[in-house]
């Protein structure tokens, strides 16, 4: 089979068309033709080997890219019922989607309704999981809490943005342009930072009256994480869950007491994904939420499998305003 990967840390000229064994199913896992992988920034730090020596998201070289995807499953291995050849399915958190075929753990497939496209449910998997989380679990957002939501441009921002809103939140957002903000502000954000234009946490002060966000949701990492901090309120909560200008070395305990006793946490998506049920859980609400018209899934464009180096430079320079994902089948 045809699939994009690496057989050395690098730039997106890392990323290469691989030919490869067909993979088969074991105990417990279906194998699916794959029919759109998501594009992620996880994919971005496993190609660059940010992830290298991670215990959770290493691997060995080479290594097929990808941890999200829907297709149809083709077989299933021994022990499996939840699935079956003929399903529409989508996933993340399992590795190699960018590839015609993949071979998935059965539990993390999702069902996929016939009345639900494939490429808004594989967008929905892991952008739509890592929202779902972030505002329902990691902080529970309430009726009348404020947050601040960086990248609301972004496929995790956008959908964040909506969640929050839901919730009853007052949603403060940041983009770096004009046309971001009207995006961001489409999708429900109550107050717009450009922070190419203004700083931000000044801009927060301003609008909560000194008082800082319930909750801060922070995607971008090392130009913003001090600051985000600050615009906490006393007690509240950062959520840091992602490193688009860089990673996050360290974080001062000090730090966090002089900003207001706040709390500080660096989630993972599968620790919010641990078992079948939280999995279906999640794309239950989320998947409902599209077919009620109540959350909008922006696709911002589709490439074919051997396009995966552009879209890679493309979400590397934040210049996306939704989901990148991979065609694999013409």
């Amino acid at each position: 089979m045809r699939a994009v990967g690496i057989k050395a840390f690098g730039g997106p000229e890392a990323l290469e068309m691989l030919t490869v064994r067909d993979p088969e199913p074991g105990p417990g896992e279906a194998l699916v033709k794959v029919v759109f992988a998501g594009i992620n920034f996880v994919d971005v730090y496993m190609r660059n080997g940010s992830y290298a020596k991670s215990v959770r998201h290493g691997g060995d070289l080479p290594m097929v890219l990808g941890r999200e995807g829907a297709g149809e499953v083709i077989k299933v291995g021994a022990g499996v019922v939840d699935v079956k050849p003929g399903d529409r399915v989508a996933w993340c958190i399992t590795q190699g989607s960018y590839a015609e075929l993949a071979v998935v753990p059965a539990w993390r497939l999702v069902p996929i309704p016939a009345d639900v496209p494939l490429d808004i449910a594989c967008a929905l998997q892991l952008q739509g999981g890592t929202a779902h989380y972030l505002a329902m679990t990691t902080f529970p957002i309430q009726a009348g809490d404020t947050v601040l939501i960086h990248s609301g441009a972004g496929g995790v921002g956008q959908l964040l943005i909506q969640i929050a809103k839901a919730q009853g939140a007052t949603v403060i957002t940041t983009v770096g342009s004009d046309a971001k903000a009207a995006l961001a502000t489409s999708r429900g954000a109550d107050h717009v930072i450009v922070y190419t234009k203004e700083d931000f946490l000044a801009r927060v002060m301003e609008i909560t009256g000194k008082k800082g966000c319930n909750a801060v949701y922070d995607a971008v990492g090392r130009d913003t994480i001090e600051r985000s901090i600050a615009a906490c309120r006393r007690r509240g909560m950062v959520a840091l869950y992602g490193g688009a200008s860089g990673a996050v070395d360290s974080i001062s305990p000090q730090t966090l007491a002089e900003a207001g006793s706040v709390f500080f946490t660096r989630p993972h998506l599968a620790d919010y994904m641990q078992d079948a049920a939280e999995v279906r859980e999640r794309s239950h609400d989320l998947l409902g939420a599209w077919k009620a018209g109540h959350l909008k899934v922006a696709i911002d464009r589709v490439f074919p499998l051997d396009g995966a180096r552009e879209a890679h430079t493309i979400i590397e320079s934040r210049g996306t305003t939704g989901k990148l994902l991979l065609k694999t089948i013409a």
